[in-house]
C-alpha cells in the first residue's frame, strides 16, 4: 500500500477513495499504533472523535468509533465541533487521542480524518508511517468488558466556547462584525463566542445542511462577506473554513486583509504584550515580502519554512516560539492553541481593534503587501527544477535585477509534475514580466 497520509490527514472523495472499511482500518491501527507509543500509559485509553457538517461525516463518524471501540478505547463523541476545538478538548479532556472528520476547506464531496495525539497535537511523520504499517495486520480483538464504550460530550462545545472566550484579552462591546461560517464547523461556535464578548453578530453562511459546506462561502470566497461588511455598515467581517482553522478578514470597507496581514497585526499584538517568544514569528516561504519587511523594521525575526502549517509547527516547537501562520490565514497562536484557530484569530484581531480604537485598516496598514505573481508550469520534469545549471541561472539574475525590492521563488509541487514561479517585486508589471520569462524558461529547460 502507498502512503495514504498527506501533509493534512488522509484526505479524498469520500466513500470512494476514503471509505468506511478504511475509515474502520485507520481507527484500530492508529489505537494500536498510539497505545504502543506509550499514549495510553497504564489505563483504558480514550478518545474524543469530532466532525464538520459534511453529509459523509455521519458514516465516517460512524466507522471511525466503531473501530476505537473495537479495539477497546472508550469514546468521548463530539459531534461537530471545528479543528481547534478536537484538538482542545482532546487536552481539556485527558484523552489519549483525538480524531477530527473534515476535508477543512475542500469541497463537500471530499472528507478526511486527522488524528491527534495526547495533548491535541498533531502526528509526526513517523507516527503516520507507522499506523499506515499496521493497516489489515491481524491482531487480538478485546471481547465481554474489554471492547470500548461509547458516549456523547455534550458539554464539549460549551468548555471550548469558554476557552476562546477566557482567550480574549477584552471585551468587544461596542463593535458590529460579520462572520461567514462557511456553511460549516464554526456556524454555532463563531457566533456564540463574539456574542458572549459583547459583540453584535451578523452571521451569514451558518445553516449547514450536510451538502452546503464551502459552498461559495467562507474562506475561499470572500465577495459575500465583503458585501455583507458593507451592507451592514459594520466593523470587520472574518470569513472560516469548513473546519475552522483558518481565518479571513475584511476591513470596513469591504477590503480584503489576508493571513500575512493578520498574522503581522497579532505579531505586534503580542509583542506589546511581552507575549511573543524572543520577539519572533514562524511563516512560510509563501508570505509576502512586504511582511517580512514590515516585521524585521519593528525588529521582530522572521523565520520562514516550508508551505504547510505542520511545517510552521515543527518550527514553532523547536524554537519554543509562540506565534506561526501561513498567508491562506492559518494562524496558530501557541499560547491558547494547538494548532489553527480561526474563530480564536477573528476574536484577537477584534479585541486588538477595540484595544487600540483602531479601525482593521488602519491595523492593516503596517505592511504593504509587494505584488505577487505565481505562474504554475505543468508537465515538466519537476527533479531538476533546483538543479538546472540554466535554469538556476536565469533566476539568479532575475534575483540579482529585482534585489532586495523583489524575490523570485521556485517550487515543486508535491503532487503534480509541475514547478509554481512565485515573484514579488514593486510593481505588478515588472512581477509578471519576470515571473512569466522564468515560466517559459522552466518549459524549455525541463520540459517533457
Amino acid at each position: 500500500m502507498g502512503r495514504i497520509f498527506g501533509t493534512d490527514g488522509v484526505r479524498g472523495v469520500a466513500n470512494r477513495d476514503l471509505t468506511a472499511e478504511l475509515a474502520v482500518d485507520l481507527a484500530v491501527a492508529a489505537a494500536h499504533v498510539l497505545g504502543e507509543v506509550g499514549a495510553f500509559a497504564d489505563q483504558r485509553p480514550t478518545a474524543v472523535v469530532a466532525r464538520d457538517p459534511r453529509a459523509s461525516g455521519e458514516f465516517l463518524e460512524a466507522a471511525v468509533v466503531a473501530g476505537l471501540a473495537s479495539a477497546g478505547v472508550d469514546v468521548h463523541r463530539l459531534g461537530i465541533v471545528p479543528t481547534p476545538g478536537a484538538a482542545y478538548l482532546t487536552s481539556h479532556l485527558a484523552a489519549d487521542m483525538g480524531v477530527m472528520i473534515s476535508a477543512s476547506h475542500n469541497a463537500m464531496p471530499d472528507n478526511g480524518i486527522k488524528f491527534l495525539a495526547r495533548g491535541g497535537l498533531k502526528l509526526d511523520d513517523d507516527i503516520e508511517r507507522l499506523i499506515e504499517e499496521r493497516l489489515e495486520e491481524p491482531w487480538d480483538r478485546p471481547i465481554g468488558a474489554d471492547v470500548g464504550r461509547i458516549g456523547d460530550s455534550h458539554a464539549g462545545v460549551a468548555a471550548y466556547v469558554k476557552h476562546l472566550v477566557d482567550s480574549t484579552p477584552v471585551r468587544l462591546d461596542g463593535l458590529t462584525v460579520v462572520l461567514d461560517c462557511a456553511n460549516g464547523a464554526a456556524h454555532r461556535v463563531g457566533p456564540e463566542v463574539f456574542e458572549q464578548l459583547g459583540a453584535t453578530v451578523v452571521a451569514i453562511h451558518a445553516d449547514p445542511d450536510g451538502l452546503n459546506i464551502n459552498e461559495n462561502c467562507g474562506s475561499t470566497h470572500l465577495d459575500d462577506l465583503q458585501k455583507a461588511v458593507v451592507e451592514h455598515g459594520a466593523d470587520a467581517g472574518f470569513a472560516f473554513d469548513g473546519d475552522a482553522d483558518r481565518c479571513l478578514a475584511v476591513d470596513q470597507t469591504g477590503a480584503v486583509v489576508d493571513g500575512d496581514h493578520i498574522l503581522a497585526i497579532l505579531a505586534l499584538s503580542a509583542r506589546d504584550a511581552g507575549r511573543l517568544a524572543d520577539d519572533t514569528v514562524v511563516a512560510t516561504v509563501m508570505s509576502n515580502l512586504g511582511f517580512v519587511q514590515a516585521l524585521e523594521a519593528a525588529g521582530i525575526t522572521v523565520i520562514q519554512t516550508a508551505v504547510g502549517d505542520r511545517y510552521v509547527l515543527e518550527a514553532m516547537r523547536a524554537g519554543a516560539f509562540s506565534m506561526g501562520g501561513e498567508q491562506s490565514g492559518h494562524v496558530i497562536m501557541g499560547d491558547y492553541a494547538t494548532t489553527g484557530d480561526g474563530v480564536l484569530t477573528a476574536a484577537h484581531l477584534a479585541a486588538r481593534m477595540k484595544q487600540t480604537g483602531s479601525s482593521l485598516s488602519q491595523l492593516a496598514s503596517v505592511m504593504r503587501r509587494l505584488p505577487q505573481v505565481l505562474v504554475n508550469v505543468p508537465d515538466v520534469d519537476k527533479s531538476r527544477a533546483d538543479t538546472d545549471p540554466t535554469l538556476q541561472g536565469e533566476v539568479a539574475i532575475a534575483s540579482a535585477r529585482l534585489g532586495d525590492a523583489g524575490r523570485v521563488l521556485l517550487r515543486q509541487s508535491g503532487t503534480e509534475p509541475l514547478v509554481r514561479v512565485m515573484v514579488e517585486a514593486t510593481t505588478h508589471e515588472e512581477a509578471s514580466a519576470v515571473a512569466q520569462h522564468l515560466a517559459d524558461v522552466v518549459r524549455t529547460t525541463l520540459g517533457r
